[in-house]
């Protein structure tokens, strides 16, 4: 992606910015936080960057790089910032991963677990449900990882 910025036509229509996010490969996916703030991406040069794009600074701030799968990253999710700021990245490695911000700009691996095929998608369920993540996989099966009163993972298998 090459910088640029312009600005829609339409009355009440935010500013469209489009920037270079310095990834090695394509870029999978990429999604904004709760809050519309931060903007994860995802390569297939195996990362996942964060950057701070609040509205009123209308430059693009580089916060992190995440390193932790062996192939292409195709989804991110950010789970609900009632629990922390949490993220989750699938892979073509076979692995979902789940990020926490442990320290503005510090990330470390929360869980990380093998799906058994290639990851194809994830999406963090609605707050009120707790903290969960459905990952479907490249064979036709999808789990529900939920976090657990006792601090863990565990996994759900459906299909």
């Amino acid at each position: 992606l090459d910088l640029e910025q312009s600005v829609r036509g339409r009355a009440g229509m935010p500013p469209v910015t489009t920037f270079d996010t310095q990834h090695g490969g394509n870029v999978n996916d990429s999604q904004l936080d709760y809050y519309g703030k931060r903007l994860a991406t995802a390569s297939s040069d195996g990362t996942v960057r964060i950057w701070n794009v609040a509205q009123d600074n209308q430059q693009q701030q580089f916060s992190a790089e995440l390193r932790g799968h062996s192939g292409p990253v195709w989804q991110v999710s950010w789970a609900h910032p009632k629990f922390g700021t949490i993220l989750a990245s699938v892979s073509s490695d076979n692995q979902v991963i789940i990020w926490r911000e442990v320290r503005p700009q510090q990330w470390q691996i929360a869980h990380q677990q093998a799906v058994g095929a290639s990851c194809t998608s994830c999406a963090f369920a609605p707050w009120e449900y707790g903290l969960q993540l459905a990952v479907a996989a490249s064979d036709g099966t999808a789990q529900v990882l939920s976090y657990s009163s006792a601090g863990t993972w565990e996994a759900a298998r459906a299909g």
